[in-house]
C-alpha cells in the first residue's frame, strides 16, 4: 500500500532528474552547435527536430490534439520558453561569458516561485524558500568563478534577462494547460508553437546547414531529440505533479551538472570555488524538495486532501 502511493511521487521525481541530466547536456551541445549556427537558425533547427521527434512518438501512441481549454497555455509557453527563450539565451550566450550568463538566467527559478504563488496559489513554504535561497548562492558562486574580466555586454544582460523572464512566464503558463492535456500534447504542440514563431531565421537556417559541420549539425539534431522532445516532455509530466515553484528550483541542479559533464566530457577542470558552487547548487535542491518527502507518508490518511 505504502509503495503503491509512493509510486507517482518516485515517477515524478524520476522524470525531474532526466530532465535536469538532459538540460545540462544542452549547454554542452550549444556551445559546439553554436559556433556553427546563429542563435535563430539554431533556435529553430532544435525545435525541428523536436517536432519531428515528438510527431513520430505522438503517432506511434495516437496521441492527438489537446482539448481546447488547454490552447491557451500552451500558445503562451510555445511562444515564450519554446520559441522567444531559446533565441534570446543563444543570442545572449554570445554576447556574454558563461559565468555572467549563468548568474543573469538562474533568477528564473525565483521568478517561477514569485509568479506561482501570485497567479496559481502555489504554496511557498519555507523550506523552499531556504533552499532556493542556497542554490541561488551556488549559482553565484559558480558564475562567478566561471566569469571573465571584460566579456560581457549590457545587451547580452538584457538578452539573459528577457530569457530568464521568457522561461518563469513559460512555466507559469504551461502549468494550467497540464490540468486538461497530457504532458506529451503540452510538449509537442508548445514545441510547434515554438518553431512557427522561429520560422523568420528558416532562411538562416538552409544557408548554415550547408556550411555547418557535421558535429555541430548533429549536435542541433540532438538539442531537438533529447533536451527539447524529451526533457521537455518528463518535464511536463513532473510538472503536472507538484508546484511550479518546486519544480524551478530543482533546475538549480543544472549548474552542477554541467560543471560535472564538462570536466567530464571537455576536459574542464573546475576550480576549487567552481566546486563549492556546484555543492551548493546540489545542496538547496535536496533541501527544497526535503518537504515533499517529509510530508508524503501523512497525505494518504487524509484523502479529501490529495489533488
Amino acid at each position: 500500500m505504502m509503495s503503491l502511493t509512493r509510486r507517482p511521487d518516485l515517477l515524478a521525481a524520476g522524470a525531474a532528474v532526466v530532465t535536469v541530466l538532459f538540460w545540462a547536456s544542452a549547454f554542452v551541445s550549444i556551445r559546439s552547435a553554436g559556433d556553427a549556427y546563429s542563435p535563430g537558425a539554431l533556435a529553430l533547427g532544435r525545435l525541428l527536430s523536436g517536432v519531428v521527434a515528438l510527431g513520430i512518438i505522438c503517432a506511434v501512441r495516437r496521441e492527438g490534439p489537446p482539448p481546447r481549454a488547454a490552447w491557451p497555455g500552451i500558445a503562451v509557453s510555445g511562444l515564450l520558453w519554446f520559441g522567444f527563450y531559446m533565441v534570446a539565451l543563444n543570442w545572449g550566450e554570445q554576447k556574454v561569458d558563461a559565468g555572467t550568463a549563468a548568474l543573469v538566467v538562474n533568477i528564473g527559478p525565483i521568478l517561477i516561485a514569485l509568479l506561482g504563488a501570485r497567479l496559481l496559489g502555489d504554496v511557498m513554504p519555507p523550506r523552499l524558500l531556504a533552499g532556493m535561497a542556497v542554490s541561488f548562492a551556488g549559482a553565484v558562486t559558480v558564475g562567478l568563478s566561471m566569469s571573465g574580466g571584460g566579456g560581457s555586454s549590457v545587451l547580452g544582460v538584457v538578452l539573459c534577462l528577457l530569457a530568464a523572464v521568457a522561461y518563469a512566464g513559460g512555466v507559469v503558463a504551461q502549468k494550467p494547460a497540464l490540468g486538461s492535456a497530457s504532458a506529451l500534447q503540452v510538449t509537442t504542440y508548445g514545441c510547434l508553437v515554438g518553431a512557427v514563431v522561429c520560422l523568420p531565421f528558416a532562411g538562416q537556417l538552409v544557408h548554415q546547414v550547408t556550411e555547418a559541420p557535421a558535429s555541430a549539425t548533429l549536435n542541433m539534431i540532438y538539442l531537438g531529440v533529447f533536451p527539447t522532445a524529451l526533457a521537455f516532455t518528463t518535464w511536463a509530466y513532473a510538472l503536472a505533479r507538484t508546484t511550479a515553484g518546486r519544480m524551478g528550483a530543482t533546475t538549480y541542479a543544472v549548474p552542477a551538472l554541467v560543471v560535472l559533464m564538462s570536466w567530464v566530457g571537455l576536459g574542464e577542470v573546475p576550480g576549487l570555488l567552481t566546486l563549492v558552487g556546484g555543492v551548493l547548487c546540489l545542496a538547496g535542491v535536496a533541501v527544497s524538495r526535503s518537504r515533499a518527502a517529509a510530508t508524503a507518508a501523512p497525505q494518504p490518511a487524509k484523502v479529501s486532501d490529495s489533488v
